[in-house]
């Protein structure tokens, strides 16, 4: 599991990770997507985060009984549930400097983000940092080659959580 604020690098670090061991890899936010035929975006703008909220924790639980390698969305520690399904699993928490985070999240649609994306980064840090240690093992710097964070995963992952 790969938890971190938007821009960390979850689903191109999962994607990565899932081939080099072989395993399968799933993104909640495309779970999510099959689950309610609209993107993560839409939802969020027609229904609000509340709902949303409450249908991520179905999505993350049927993208753990899909694959091994799973990237969550980057609030999903913000709900109690979601926390308990992410303290059972190996959890891996990405981190970046804010700096590159907005260069990365750059002109993408994030909703969350509004039309302030600096001010909201460091308020979702802020509000999410303790969750985010909370739910990981393993905390793992984001800010390097995507080679190089695979290589440090595939050293620290537990054989036993991984597989066809």
């Amino acid at each position: 599991m790969l938890v971190g604020l938007p821009g960390t690098g979850k689903t191109t670090v999962g994607r990565a990770l899932a081939r080099a061991l072989g395993a399968e890899f799933s993104d909640t936010d495309e779970v999510f997507a099959e689950r309610e035929g609209e993107s993560v975006q839409d939802f969020l703008r027609r229904h609000g985060e509340p709902q949303f909220r409450e249908r991520e924790v179905d999505a993350l639980v049927a993208a753990l009984a899909r694959a091994h390698v799973v990237a969550t969305g980057g609030g999903v520690v913000t709900t109690a549930d979601a926390r308990g399904v992410l303290e059972k699993e190996f959890t891996v928490w990405l981190t970046c400097p804010d700096d590159e985070l907005l260069v990365r999240v750059g002109e993408g649609d994030r909703p969350l983000l509004g039309d302030r994306p600096k001010e909201q980064l460091t308020r979702l840090r802020r509000e999410r940092e303790a969750w985010y240690g909370q739910v990981s093992r393993l905390r793992v710097d984001a800010d390097r080659a995507v080679e190089d964070i695979v290589d440090e995963l595939v050293r620290v992952v537990p054989s036993d959580r991984i597989g066809p």
